[in-house]
């Protein structure tokens, strides 16, 4: 039996505050909220999905001469001073010290699904503790800029890189056939159960994870940023819809509520797993 726990982190406003508006702000384009309210919503006022609707807005500001260039090296150099949330950075260590103190043998995983921008995700401090990281993507011209969508990765698609997890479709060769995540697998064959999975989102593009956990077992948690009072009713609502069990703000400090109900998740998947290797 496998005895492997994957612990699944949304990004953005979950392990960190929002790095696409950061990148936004420190890249120039200004008055941020403006771009948010007149540049994405009305596309999406016109049926454009929020993900390419930012991504493209992000590439004409930019064309436009609104902002920096939206190039490999400019997202790369915000990612690696983009802030993250308190305890972050401690917490991967503690959760692999937690799995091992119930069951030597389980192999801990950090994935990350993210509609956020995958290549100021790769450039931050934490992104070493991650096995895979799935995020939107932009395609690059013959000058570096930014010119298209390469991979727009938002709702149910999030719950696709769930079954990568489960069926052990990671790395460069399963980024190249992406259709080798609809085979069917026995259950026996499954790398990691959707059981064995914790997922930690805070927006509505993560409802769907929270909600194929939710219903295989698994532990989705929910968090909210204390910063942000004008999204907590979008975070109680998941737990009044019966999305999640669970919120906390997102404070990853060792002693927080977070902190433990994360801890005690991972250490109750870890010993379900050594009782049944007996």
């Amino acid at each position: 039996m496998q005895e492997t726990i994957a612990i699944v982190f949304d990004f953005d406003d979950t392990l960190a505050p929002d790095t696409t508006t950061g990148f936004l702000d420190w890249a120039g384009i200004g008055d941020v909220g403006a771009f948010w309210a007149e540049d994405v919503a009305p596309l999406i006022t016109e049926g454009w999905d929020p993900v390419p609707a930012y991504m493209f807005a992000m590439i004409e500001a930019a064309r436009a001469g609104r902002c920096r260039p939206l190039t490999r090296e400019s997202f790369a150099e915000w990612g690696a001073i983009a802030p993250l949330h308190r305890g972050v950075p401690e917490l991967f260590a503690h959760l692999r010290a937690a799995a091992r103190s119930e069951n030597p043998r389980a192999q801990l995983e950090f994935y990350v699904i993210s509609s956020g921008i995958g290549d100021v995700l790769r450039a931050t401090g934490i992104a070493d503790a991650f096995t895979a990281i799935w995020s939107s993507e932009f395609a690059y011209g013959a000058d570096d800029a930014a010119r298209f969508a390469r991979r727009v990765v938002s709702f149910t698609d999030k719950t696709r890189y769930l079954f990568h997890v489960q069926k052990g479709l990671i790395g460069a060769e399963a980024d190249r056939n992406p259709f080798a995540v609809n085979r069917r697998i026995p259950a026996e064959r499954l790398r990691v159960p959707l059981a064995n999975m914790i997922f930690v989102g805070d927006g509505y593009t993560d409802i769907p994870c929270f909600s194929l956990l939710e219903q295989n077992g698994g532990t989705p948690i929910a968090v909210y940023d204390p910063q942000r009072p004008d999204k907590w009713r979008r975070a109680f609502d998941f737990v009044r819809e019966g999305r999640v069990r669970t919120l906390h703000s997102a404070n990853y400090e060792a002693g927080s509520d977070l902190n433990n109900v994360l801890t005690m998740a991972t250490a109750a998947i870890a010993a379900d797993l050594e009782q049944r290797t007996r």
